[in-house]
């Protein structure tokens, strides 16, 4: 494979949505979770799954962590194991580092650490999505690294009531879309069937200018 090396720590709903999509586009991703099942769950989709604790120093200087280009620490509430991961991450050299924040006093801590990007849960997410609607049609962007990032947009007025199949949006645009939001409801890997709605939020992973375009297709 082509594309950066990227690690992905934590393989939770949004870790490992991270994960697939973007060994999907083309890229080395190394996923772990302390979770053999979880991990079991992942391995066919990814480059490479192992079980491993990501506050185990040794084991990740075993993996050579510190070639990666971008980590992504997605640990759920255990605040203490993603201090750590991130702190060892840092150290062991990986060049940029996102991370998932439970509220504000953990993301200050992980930015101090040396996290580049912090990420809140979902605790914000209706904050965010309130404020930006009536200003862009991109709710929210996440940057995985310079070149790639995830964004939350409303879909463009050619989409609505058409299936994600007849888009074919991998093939035409480049992008993914890992999520759709419909009200209150997330439908995390959307089939190929599923129809998109005039309201519907669309979380969507490509690169800086796949995206871009995106963004002028909404406006437009």
């Amino acid at each position: 494979m082509s594309g950066k090396q990227y690690l992905v720590v934590g393989l939770g709903r949004f870790g490992s949505s991270v994960a697939k999509t973007l060994y999907n586009s083309g890229n080395d991703v190394l996923a772990i979770d302390k979770n053999e099942e979880t991990v079991n769950e992942i391995a066919e989709h990814v480059t490479q799954a192992i079980t491993v604790n990501a506050t185990d120093e040794t084991s990740l200087k075993a993996m050579g962590i510190g070639n990666f280009d971008v980590a992504v620490v997605s640990i759920g509430t255990d605040v203490q194991s993603s201090i750590m991961a991130v702190l060892l991450l840092k150290e062991l050299g990986v060049k940029y580092i996102i991370a998932k924040a439970h509220d504000d006093l953990h993301g200050k801590v992980l930015r101090k650490i040396g996290a580049d990007r912090i990420v809140f849960a979902e605790r914000d997410m209706g904050m965010r999505v309130a404020h930006n609607l009536v200003s862009s049609n991109i709710l929210d962007y996440i940057e995985l690294s310079p070149n790639y990032g995830i964004v939350e947009t409303l879909p463009p007025k050619g989409w609505h009531g058409k299936n994600l199949n007849e888009l074919n949006v991998r093939a035409k645009y480049g992008i993914n879309i890992i999520a759709l939001k419909r009200g209150k409801d997330v439908n995390v890997s959307p089939t190929a069937e599923e129809i998109i709605g005039i309201n519907d939020i669309l979380v969507v992973v490509g690169g800086t200018d796949e995206l871009e375009k995106l963004e002028n297709m909404v406006k437009g």
